[in-house]
């Protein structure tokens, strides 16, 4: 194993070197260091997460025009999608993350709206395998849910109106409380909803037995260790809204919320990702949960109740008035056979005739 290993680095670094090459001869001369920033982002070095300077000079470029940012998005993805080397996939994906976290904002609205002419999703990479040792091939499922993990990611930070753990977005305590309390009923379950899929997709990271010996894939979690505490924040934000106004829930919104707040739950005894330096705020946060589910299903139950006797009430009030409707004061003889022929109303019109 530590043979091929040393032989698997060797035949990387000999790429890296090529690839720097042939980017110098052939890219132009206005793209040549954005493609340069590139590789030296992107290498082949296994088990070892970029330089920070490397992404910081890869970032710099969204600080330039529109078209630089786009270009920009546009190696990446290209570079993303052509690597069959699982090392190059993960920095690939941990360069969006950056991006996600810490680029300009033509930088980050590029990205969001990459392609600009729709079509193929280039985060899609269910089907990514390297096979070249068994540790790559353990890699390679880190690809496939690392990618999937930030699509969830970008889906949540459109339907949040801005990008999640992204330093753009950091704004005040009462800035906060008073951009959510502006959110109508209905939006704000969906923004629950949506985070609350983005919690769910940080404990389908694989289990892995190299995980906390690996550099590159401490790096991962750490980024997304922070999504995570980002994610939790921002529900915490939306349920305390709730707490103010939960008597106005129609009962079909809080069927809604129930259903998020139970999903949201059931995450609460999966440890693999929750920080452990944050213990004491996650204790308070799976509390705040609780007690609003708790809440939640008092006021349920209630409206249930309302609802099953206001439908009791409607039954009673059209069996009342189908008894009225068959008092023999209000009858009226019919010389058509159809009501004859019904013992009911014989009976009728039998009282009306004595």
């Amino acid at each position: 194993m530590g043979r091929s290993t040393k032989l698997r680095d060797l035949i990387g670094a000999i790429k890296d070197k090529a690839s720097l090459s042939r980017a110098a001869l052939l890219s132009k001369p206005n793209t040549l260091s954005l493609h340069l920033s590139l590789l030296r982002a992107t290498t082949h070095e296994p088990s070892i997460p970029p330089h920070d300077k490397h992404i910081a000079a890869l970032l710099s470029f969204g600080n330039s025009s529109r078209a630089t940012a786009s270009a920009v998005i546009e190696a990446l993805m290209d570079r993303l999608q052509n690597t069959h080397d699982a090392s190059v996939a993960i920095k690939c994906l941990i360069a969006v993350h950056h991006i996600i976290r810490r680029g300009s904002f033509i930088l980050q609205d590029q990205l969001s709206i990459y392609p600009s002419t729709g079509g193929r999703n280039y985060l899609k990479l269910s089907g990514f395998r390297d096979s070249s040792d068994p540790i790559t091939w353990e890699l390679s499922s880190w690809v496939r849910w690392y990618s999937c993990y930030l699509e969830h990611v970008l889906s949540t930070s459109r339907v949040l109106g801005f990008f999640l753990c992204s330093s753009l977005s950091t704004v005040n305590k009462d800035e906060e409380v008073e951009q959510v309390s502006a959110l109508t009923n209905q939006q704000l379950i969906r923004e629950i909803a949506s985070l609350v899929d983005v919690i769910e997709e940080t404990y389908k990271a694989p289990d892995s037995l190299h995980v906390h010996g690996d550099r590159l894939l401490s790096e991962v979690m750490n980024l997304v260790g922070d999504d995570y505490l980002s994610a939790i924040n921002e529900v915490s934000l939306r349920i305390n809204e709730f707490g103010e106004r939960l008597r106005a829930l129609s009962f079909g919104e809080s069927v809604e919320l129930m259903c998020a707040l139970k999903r949201l739950e059931n995450c609460k005894e999966r440890s693999s990702i929750q920080p452990h330096r944050k213990k004491a705020s996650m204790e308070t946060f799976w509390g705040l949960v609780s007690e609003m589910k708790d809440r939640v299903g008092k006021e349920y139950r209630e409206d249930a109740r309302m609802v099953m006797i206001g439908r009791r009430e409607r039954e009673c009030e059209s069996a009342r008035w189908g008894e009225r409707v068959l008092k023999s004061s209000d009858s009226v003889r019919f010389g058509s056979g159809r009501l004859v022929s019904n013992r009911f109303a014989f009976s009728i019109l039998e009282s009306v005739e004595s």
